[in-house]
């Protein structure tokens, strides 16, 4: 059975990277001036991401991506972006699922993942989609609320 949510979800190639970086961008940018900092995720090795395997996206042109890692105990959601003209057609929605399916796939039970704080939006809509603050932790720079989400 197909899954309409996830079934647009495909993994990044290299002839993505500059898509990712493109999309990565325009969703983070607005944060700058308000967190004081650039985002981590506009600074990240976008072609090492995507050659590792991390990076996934929807869409064709590429409209929102997720990257994630897993590790033994859990899947870490690193970064999710959709491009601002796409905010509430169900790009995230859609990317969210996928994120819990992949977790499944890798017989993973539980998501983690954090933001910053001062990224007030996505403190209303993680907890919609199962997520529970973990703690709250100054990492150099960066003020974050670390989640996470467990699995049935």
């Amino acid at each position: 059975m197909i899954d309409e949510d996830t079934e647009r979800v495909r993994a990044a190639v290299a002839d993505d990277v500059p898509a990712v970086r493109a999309v990565t961008d325009a969703a983070y940018q607005p944060y700058i001036e308000r967190i004081g900092v650039v985002p981590q995720p506009m600074e990240a090795d976008h072609a090492a991401n995507v050659a590792a395997g991390k990076v996934f996206v929807t869409e064709e042109p590429v409209i929102g991506l997720v990257v994630i890692e897993a590790f033994s105990d859990h899947l870490f959601l690193d970064s999710i972006a959709v491009r601002p003209d796409a905010h509430g057609t169900g790009v995230g929605r859609r990317l969210l699922h996928f994120v819990d399916a992949r977790a499944r796939e890798l017989g993973l039970d539980e998501i983690r993942l954090y933001t910053n704080a001062m990224m007030w939006e996505n403190q209303k809509i993680y907890p919609r989609y199962g997520y529970e603050v973990v703690e709250r932790r100054v990492d150099g720079p960066y003020d974050r609320i670390h989640y996470r989400k467990r699995l049935d």
